[in-house]
């Protein structure tokens, strides 16, 4: 149920993931966060299951770190991407990790990098991603509407047309998306893009993103 989305740019990166933490057909929390930040110019995006995102996400970015003290600099993107999917290749047939990633950031050239990777190991670099069942509507649209070298503008315009289409045709009701930019000057943060639809009155309101509380 759960939906992660990446878009490169001329010199930044957007990665986007749902809020929505759920068990089969319940919906737990509405303000779960999936977005794990490697470096200053680097996050991973992690959806599967709930035990799994957070201990190999910590193990991930715990590790990136020690080597960070250890030797004194930073895994560029592409090293840490091979890193995560090295672990996830040694763990496949012992004690697999249940997660989909995408890995996002700014190389030192000032080129942006995305990574998509699947709990099988498997991984590739592209300009655009998705994970999930939003995948089925987000990757044609992307297909239709994504070109090379888009403005921040463009791409999140872009951004805002994908999540529109996965709450228009998509039948299960994601409350808001967060949003982060990776450029070179780091990472920044944006307000998330509520979702449309109806919010259930149990849940509790400091977890529902403000225009959805309007429009209940």
């Amino acid at each position: 149920m759960e939906c992660l989305i990446g878009i490169t740019g001329k010199d930044f990166v957007i990665i986007a993931s749902d809020n929505l933490a759920a068990h089969s057909i319940i919906a737990i929390k509405h303000d779960s966060q999936k977005q794990f930040e490697l470096s200053d110019k680097m996050i991973m995006a992690v959806s599967g299951d709930a035990g799994d995102m957070v201990n190999y996400a910590e193990y991930i970015q715990k590790n990136l770190k020690l080597y960070e003290m250890i030797h004194g600099y930073k895994l560029t993107p592409n090293a840490a991407a091979n890193f995560s999917r090295k672990v996830l290749a040694k763990a496949l047939r012992s004690n697999p990790y249940m997660v989909n990633l995408l890995v996002g950031g700014v190389e030192e050239s000032g080129k942006p990098s995305l990574y998509f990777m699947d709990y099988l190991a498997s991984m590739t670099k592209e300009n655009f991603a998705a994970h999930g069942y939003g995948s089925f509507f987000i990757l044609s649209t992307m297909d239709r509407y994504y070109k090379p070298d888009m403005t921040r503008d463009e791409a999140l315009d872009l951004l805002k047309l994908c999540i529109k289409e996965v709450q228009s045709r998509f039948i299960v009701n994601l409350n808001a998306f967060s949003v982060k930019i990776i450029g070179t000057d780091g990472i920044t943060v944006l307000d998330n893009i509520p979702g449309s639809g109806t919010v259930h009155k149990d849940v509790p309101r400091e977890a529902i993103h403000p225009e959805l509380i309007a429009r209940a």
